[in-house]
């Protein structure tokens, strides 16, 4: 694998990881221990992911995300928690998934991990937070619903095709950014000039 495919899996493992954090670890760890991926001899250093013990503990945090992303309010309160809690995961996945014998591409991968992380992370944390705003109960599943479909989908072609994974990594940073855009325009016209104090 190049570096320009490890750099795409490590990226759109990362930029999952801040959508379903618990749904990355899991589905590689399963992926690796039953062979339903043939994941690139690359990612042999993922193979901690693969212990019974980390697939069970991945799990339960998965299903336990998933039944408190389809609540209203409490999505929010998982989603705030989860803002320490992504981030370090989806930057020691990538870390996982680079060269381990070059502490440089290790920091590199962390620093950027993290971040990349954090970004999809806050924007599906800030547009989720727009979506409690509705009246009705059926908007936040169906959005719960629509990132679950998308993270298991984009995960498996992640990982399945190196090469895609780039257009995948791609593909999630314009989103996420776009999401934010969105959140921000939505939050300036809600607190706009008649919310803000007159100046004195």
């Amino acid at each position: 694998m190049g570096v320009v495919e490890l750099l795409g899996v490590a990226a759109s493992v990362s930029l999952l990881a801040g959508w379903r954090l618990y749904l990355c670890v899991f589905a590689t760890g399963l992926a690796m221990r039953t062979g339903w991926i043939e994941l690139p001899q690359h990612l042999s250093s993922l193979d901690a992911l693969a212990n019974p013990w980390v697939i069970g503990v991945a799990g339960i945090g998965l299903i336990a995300e998933f039944l408190a992303d389809k609540i209203a309010i409490v999505d929010s309160i998982w989603d705030a928690i989860h803002t320490l809690i992504r981030p370090v995961g989806g930057a020691l996945l990538a870390m996982a998934i680079v060269d381990a014998s070059d502490p440089a591409w290790q920091v590199a991968s962390l620093l950027l991990g993290g971040g990349a992380t954090l970004l999809t992370h806050g924007a599906k944390a800030g547009a989720r937070a727009v979506v409690n705003t509705s009246p009705e109960p059926f908007s936040n599943v169906v959005v719960s619903t629509g990132e679950d479909v998308a993270s298991a989908g984009l995960l498996y072609a992640a990982l399945a095709n190196p090469v895609a994974a780039v257009a995948i990594a791609v593909l999630l940073i314009l989103t996420a950014v776009a999401l934010l855009l969105m959140v921000r325009r939505l939050l300036k016209k809600l607190l706009g000039p008649e919310a803000r104090p007159a100046p004195e």
